[in-house]
C-alpha cells in the first residue's frame, strides 16, 4: 500500500499512530496553518478501509474524525480572529505561503459562508478557510454551524466510503495506490480549474 512518488505507506502510518495520532493529524490539517501538507482525504479513506478489515472500529474512527475536524477548524477560526490582518504581512516560509491565503480568499469570494463546508474537500484551502473566517470576523454562530456540517460530511463521509468499499469489493486493498492517487487528483481539481480560469482572464 505504498505510494511511490510520496514515499509514504499510508496504511502503515495509520496503524502506527493509532486513534490518538489520527485525531492529531486531522486536527492539525483542519485548523493549524502548518498542517496543509498532511494527507487528509487519503488518510480518511484508508482508515475506513482498514476498519472494514477489522483493524479499527469504524464508529470509533467516525467519532474521532468528526471531532478532530470540528475542533481543528474551531482553533483555526480563533487563531485567525486573534491574529487578524497581521497574518497577511507574515513572510513566506515552508509552513506559510501567501498564495494559500489568496487562493482561500478567492474561494470565499465565490462561495461565501458555504466555503467552510466546501473547503473540506479541497486540500490547502480547508486548512486556511477557518483561519480566514476568523480574520474576516465571520459570525461565530454561522461559522460553527457550517463547521459542524462540513466536519461531519467530510470526516464521516470519506471514511465511510473507504469502509463501505472495503466491505463490498474483495481485494480492493491491492488497488489502494491507484485509489489514493485518484482521490488526490480529484481533490485538487477545483484548484486547477480556478488557476486555469485566472490564466485565461489574464
Amino acid at each position: 500500500m505504498n505510494i511511490p512518488f510520496l514515499e509514504i505507506d499510508i496504511s502503515t502510518l495509520i496503524q502506527a499512530v493509532g486513534y490518538i495520532g489520527l485525531f492529531a493529524i486531522i486536527f492539525a490539517e483542519s485548523g493549524l496553518f502548518f498542517g496543509f501538507f498532511l494527507p487528509g482525504d487519503s488518510l480518511l479513506f484508508t482508515a475506513g478501509l482498514l476498519a472494514s478489515q477489522g483493524l479499527f472500529n469504524y464508529y470509533g474512527l467516525a467519532i474521532i474524525f468528526a471531532l478532530a475536524a470540528i475542533a481543528g477548524d474551531n482553533v483555526g477560526y480563533m487563531f485567525g480572529k486573534k491574529i487578524g490582518p497581521k497574518i497577511f504581512s507574515k513572510e513566506d516560509s515552508f509552513f506559510f505561503q501567501k498564495k494559500h491565503i489568496e487562493r482561500t480568499h478567492n474561494f470565499f469570494e465565490k462561495y461565501g459562508t458555504k466555503t467552510i463546508v466546501l473547503a473540506r474537500f479541497v486540500p490547502i484551502v480547508r486548512t486556511f478557510a477557518p483561519i480566514l473566517a476568523g480574520v474576516g470576523k465571520m459570525n461565530y454562530g454561522t461559522f460553527f454551524k457550517y463547521n459542524v456540517i462540513g466536519g461531519l460530511i467530510w470526516g464521516v463521509g470519506i471514511s465511510f466510503l473507504g469502509y463501505f468499499l472495503g466491505s463490498k469489493v474483495p481485494g480492493i486493498e491491492n488497488y489502494l495506490n491507484y485509489i489514493i492517487v485518484a482521490i488526490i487528483a480529484t481533490s485538487f481539481l477545483p484548484i486547477l480549474i480556478e488557476y486555469l480560469k485566472t490564466r485565461i482572464k489574464n
